[in-house]
């Protein structure tokens, strides 16, 4: 497997395989984004990030936590597993600027991990290398699993917010990509064991793009 973030979560659907209906197309994990704009000083300095695991993924880290407190140690240890994971893969988000990747930070400068009735919630901040100009500039970001085995998307465009400082002056929008019948039907010809050729991309091809634009 090339994503360690899947490990619990295939390990969580091989189970289920079992007593679950068999679903053949890809994605076989749903998370639910909701991201907001950070900003200090007039510019921008990063996103927070809020991850809601559909509850068979969840499943399995929930088990791992117990009945164990939101401050214990166990949750602690859960996070960093987790948040260890999503750096690997560069917070699986892509931020542009003029045609130019902006760069993030190694580091997210606070991550936790809890539990939401029967879903883990994954929250934390993604940081810019540098802070960016807001004033007349125009940025576009996608969080996405390149295989798509996991579908990561915004339930609502609301979900991608401003802080109040920035809503007279700056617009966000959340545009879902329409992919082709062909593509459809080869995530949906996927089973469980099947990964698509790394270099077709195929997550990005579903991935939503938030557009940032300041007046």
């Amino acid at each position: 497997m090339r994503r360690n973030l899947h490990i619990k979560i295939r390990t969580v659907a091989l189970a289920t395989a079992f007593w679950a209906p068999v679903v053949l197309a890809h994605p076989h994990s749903f998370i639910t984004l909701v991201s907001t704009v950070m900003v200090r000083d007039g510019q921008m300095t990063g996103l927070k990030m809020q991850w809601t695991m559909d509850e068979i993924t969840s499943a399995d880290l929930l088990y791992d936590a117990g009945d164990a407190k939101p401050d214990s140690p166990v949750w602690k240890r859960l996070a960093a597993e987790v948040m260890a994971n999503v750096l690997g893969q560069h917070y699986f988000t892509e931020f542009w600027h003029n045609g130019e990747k902006v760069k993030f930070n190694n580091l997210p400068t606070e991550y936790s991990l809890a539990r939401v009735k029967h879903q883990a919630v994954l929250t934390f901040t993604l940081p810019l290398a540098h802070p960016q100009p807001l004033s007349g500039q125009t940025y576009t970001f996608a969080t996405f699993d390149p295989t798509y085995f996991v579908d990561m998307s915004y339930a609502r465009p609301t979900d991608a917010t401003l802080p109040k400082e920035l809503a007279q002056n700056c617009h966000i929008t959340v545009k879902t990509p329409q992919p082709t019948e062909n593509t459809l039907a080869f995530a949906q010809s996927l089973d469980k064991a099947d990964a698509p050729p790394e270099d077709m991309g195929l997550g990005k091809q579903f991935a939503q793009q938030v557009t940032l634009q300041c007046q």
